[in-house]
C-alpha cells in the first residue's frame, strides 16, 4: 500500500497537469470527499455544485454532513452556468463544487471570480476530464493545474486511463495536500477521523504506463468525435452536439448528442440497440433522486432537458471507420 509506485504516479501526475501536488486515493469519490473536507466543507455546510452529473458528485457533499444545492447547465456545454451561481449562494455557503461533465472544461473563469469574491473555497470534479485542457490568460493547460483550491480524478474503468479504480487530487495549497494525505491513511486530524482511501502499487504501477499513453488516448478521441460529428452530420437532422468553447478543449470521454424531443431520443436509442450498437440516455440528475430532492431549490429545466434528450454514444479510442460509420448509419436511418 502506498509504496514507491504510489509515489512515483503522484509525481509523474503532478507534472502532467502541471501542480505542485498530487495525492492518490482508492477511487473518485474518495477524492472528492477529502478535497472537499480539506478546504473546510463540515456538517451543516452547503456546497454549490450540478445536479446533472453522476451521483459521486452530489454524495461526496453528503459524506461531509453537507448539503448540496443544485443550480442549472448552459445547454448547450452541459456545464455549470456561471450566471446561475450567485443566487444560490448563501449564508452557510462553504464551497463550489464545479464539474468539468463528459470531459468539457467548464467556465473557471467566471466560476472562479465568483468564488474568490465570495470568499468559497472552489473544488472542481475532474473525474472524467484527464487529458482536457482550458486556454488560460493566453496559454493552453490542462485540467489538473488548480484554479481553484483542488481538483480530483477518477480512474475508474470508463475514464480515459484506469487504474482498476482509484483517484487523484492535485493541489496547489501544501496544507490541502497534507491533509488530504493524512486522512486517506486513517489519521486524524483538524478534528475528522481518517479513512482507509488508499491506492495499492499495482494500481499505480497500472496508472503509471497509462498515464505515458493518455496524449494518444485523447488524440484519439478528439479525432473519432470530430470524424463522427461530421458524418452524422452529413446524415442525420436534428441532432446537436456539445458546445466546445474556442477557451476549451475537451478529451471526449463520453459524447452525447441532443434530439429535438424525449422521444426522439428513445427512438433513436432503440434503433441502435436493433443495430448491436450499445448507448446510454443522457446523465441523471441527482435532484431527481430522492435522496437528494432537498438540494433543489430553482427549477433546473436545462439539466432535466439533458436526461431526457440526449444519447451518449460508443467511443472508444480503439474504435474503427467501419464501426463508426454503423453508428452514423444506425442513427442517419
Amino acid at each position: 500500500m502506498q509504496g514507491p509506485e504510489v509515489a512515483a504516479f503522484e509525481q509523474e501526475f503532478a507534472a502532467f497537469v502541471g501542480a505542485p501536488h498530487a495525492c492518490a486515493v482508492s477511487s473518485g469519490t474518495a477524492a472528492l470527499h477529502l478535497a472537499l473536507l480539506a478546504v473546510g466543507v463540515r456538517p451543516g455546510d452547503e456546497v454549490v455544485t450540478v445536479s446533472h452529473s453522476f451521483i459521486a458528485t452530489a454524495n461526496s457533499v453528503r459524506h461531509c454532513g453537507a448539503t448540496p444545492v443544485f443550480v442549472d447547465i448552459e445547454p448547450d456545454t452541459f456545464n455549470m452556468d456561471p450566471a446561475k451561481v450567485e443566487a444560490a449562494i448563501g449564508p452557510r455557503t462553504r464551497a463550489i463544487l464545479c464539474v468539468h461533465q463528459m470531459g468539457m472544461p467548464c467556465d473557471l473563469a467566471a466560476i472562479g471570480a465568483i468564488a474568490r469574491r465570495r470568499g468559497l473555497a472552489l473544488v472542481e470534479d475532474a473525474a472524467c476530464a484527464a487529458g482536457s485542457e482550458l486556454r488560460w490568460d493566453g496559454v493552453w493547460e490542462r485540467i489538473g493545474r488548480p484554479h481553484g483550491d483542488a481538483a480530483c480524478f477518477s480512474f475508474h474503468p470508463r475514464k480515459l486511463i484506469t487504474t482498476g479504480d482509484g483517484g487523484m487530487v492535485t493541489t496547489r495549497d501544501a496544507a490541502i495536500d497534507a491533509r488530504v494525505r493524512a486522512w486517506r491513511n486513517h489519521e486524524t486530524r483538524d478534528g475528522v477521523y481518517g479513512f482507509n482511501y488508499r491506492m495499492t502499487d499495482v494500481q499505480a504501477a497500472i496508472g503509471r504506463v497509462q498515464l505515458g499513453r493518455l496524449p494518444t488516448f485523447v488524440a484519439e478521441r478528439r479525432a473519432l468525435a470530430s470524424t463522427l460529428r461530421d458524418r452524422l452530420h452529413g446524415g442525420a437532422r436534428d441532432v446537436e452536439f456539445p458546445r466546445e468553447p474556442d477557451w476549451a478543449r475537451s478529451n471526449w470521454q463520453s459524447l452525447c448528442i441532443r434530439f429535438v424531443s424525449a422521444t426522439a431520443a428513445t427512438a433513436a436509442r432503440s434503433r441502435l440497440e436493433a443495430a448491436g450498437i450499445a448507448s446510454r440516455s443522457g446523465i441523471a440528475n441527482a435532484h431527481e433522486e430522492p435522496s437528494q430532492a432537498d438540494g433543489s431549490r430553482a427549477p433546473l429545466p436545462h439539466s432535466e432537458d439533458a436526461h431526457r434528450e440526449c444519447v451518449l454514444l460508443p467511443l472508444p479510442s480503439q474504435m474503427t471507420m467501419d464501426e463508426l460509420d454503423r453508428v452514423v448509419a444506425a442513427l442517419a436511418s
